[in-house]
C-alpha cells in the first residue's frame, strides 16, 4: 500500500508542471487542460475505486459475513439452549408433579392411619366408659339395696322404739318389720 502511494506521489510530481496550469488563469475553464483534468480525475477516482474495491470492501464484506455467521451461530446456540431449557423445565415440572403426588399419597395414608388410630382409641375409650358405667351402676344398685336394708333396719328399730314409748309395751318385731317392709317397697319403687 505504501508502494502504491509513493508511485502516486512520484507520478504527481512528474506531471505537476502541466497539471496546475496556473499561468493562464483558472485551468478548470481552459479547454487546453481538460484532458489532463479528465486524466487525473480518472486516475484518482479509479485508484480510489480500485483501493476501495480490492482493500476495503473485501474486509467490510468479510466482517459482514463473519457477523452474519456469528449471528446465525448465536441464534442456533440460543435455539439449542431454549430447547434444552424447555426439556429441563418439563423434567423439573415432572419431578415436581411426582413429588406433589407422593406428598398427597403420604398425606392421605397418614390421615387414614390417624383416623383409624383415633377411631380405635375412641372405640376403646367408649368400651372403657361403658364398663365404668356398668360398674358404677352395679355399685349404685348395690348401694341402693344395702341402703334400703339399712334404712329398713333403722326404720324398724326407730318404729319399735316409738311404739314402745307411745304404748309402753314392746312391739312385735316381725309385725313392725312387715309394716316397714310394705311401706318401703311402695316408696322405693319410685327410686329403683
Amino acid at each position: 500500500m505504501v508502494r502504491h502511494f509513493l508511485k502516486f506521489i512520484g507520478f504527481f510530481a512528474y506531471f505537476s508542471s502541466k497539471c496546475f496550469g496556473a499561468e493562464n488563469g483558472m485551468p478548470q475553464l481552459n479547454p487546453e487542460y481538460w484532458v489532463s483534468q479528465i486524466f487525473w480525475l480518472l486516475l484518482i477516482f479509479g485508484s480510489l475505486y480500485l483501493f476501495l474495491w480490492k482493500m476495503i470492501l473485501p474486509k467490510i464484506t468479510q466482517n459482514l459475513e463473519n457477523r452474519k455467521s456469528k449471528i446465525l451461530t448465536d441464534l442456533d446456540d440460543a435455539e439449542t439452549s431454549k430447547q434444552l431449557l424447555e426439556k429441563k423445565i418439563s423434567a423439573y415440572n415432572k419431578i415436581l408433579d411426582e413429588a406433589r403426588y407422593e406428598a398427597r399419597k403420604i398425606m392421605n395414608e397418614s390421615r387414614k392411619k390417624i383416623n383409624e388410630n383415633i377411631k380405635l382409641k375412641k372405640n376403646n375409650f367408649d368400651l372403657e366408659i361403658d364398663e365404668e358405667i356398668k360398674k358404677t351402676e352395679k355399685e349404685i344398685k348395690s348401694l341402693k339395696l344395702s341402703s334400703i336394708e339399712h334404712i329398713n333396719k333403722i326404720a324398724i328399730e326407730t318404729s319399735s322404739e316409738i311404739v314402745e314409748k307411745i304404748v309402753a309395751t314392746k312391739a312385735n318385731s316381725s309385725s313392725v318389720s312387715a309394716i316397714v317392709g310394705d311401706i318401703s317397697k311402695k316408696r322405693m319403687q319410685k327410686f329403683i
